[in-house]
């Protein structure tokens, strides 16, 4: 799957989801929409980088610098929102998030890894070095969910 469709396709399902108002949330603590609210920040991110990497837009130090430390600042944030509490409809998280809670943690550390490369190439004018960072970005991010998420809303 080539780099421009995998972005296309998390930009388009993100905004698909927060157009969608067909189920909401009705926990009291409402972890999952605090933690789909920090994913929806990921991808604000993460979008103007993989433009640049795609040579769709300029690279601006100073704009990519930016966007590269609010997602490394976001990166540790959703995490602590997968609570035993959290597993509820309509998630989206697949049962193994906590059946395989270690895998779930290892996956975290791949993307928490991913992003802080990103951050210390993306002051650099180094073309293939940022391409390669937020290709590993996105790449971990495609993985996560292939292992961790449904498709479509749980029914459970």
């Amino acid at each position: 799957m080539n780099k421009i469709f995998l972005l296309t396709l998390i930009a388009a399902v993100t905004t698909l989801t927060a157009c969608s108002d067909r189920v909401k949330d009705t926990h009291p603590q409402q972890v999952l929409t605090k933690r789909l609210a920090i994913f929806k920040k990921f991808t604000k991110a993460l979008e103007p980088m993989g433009m640049v990497a795609r040579d769709r837009q300029d690279y601006v130090r100073v704009e990519f610098m930016a966007n590269a430390q609010a997602l490394q600042e976001l990166s540790t944030q959703p995490w602590a929102y997968f609570t035993a509490d959290g597993n509820y409809p309509p998630t989206r998280a697949k049962p193994e998030v906590w059946s395989k809670a270690g895998e779930f943690k290892q996956a975290q550390d791949s993307y928490l890894a991913a992003v802080n490369k990103l951050v210390d190439v993306s002051g650099n004018a180094d073309m293939p070095a940022i391409r390669d960072s937020v290709d590993a970005v996105q790449k971990s991010c495609k993985s996560c969910h292939d292992k961790f998420r449904n498709e479509t809303a749980s029914s459970n």
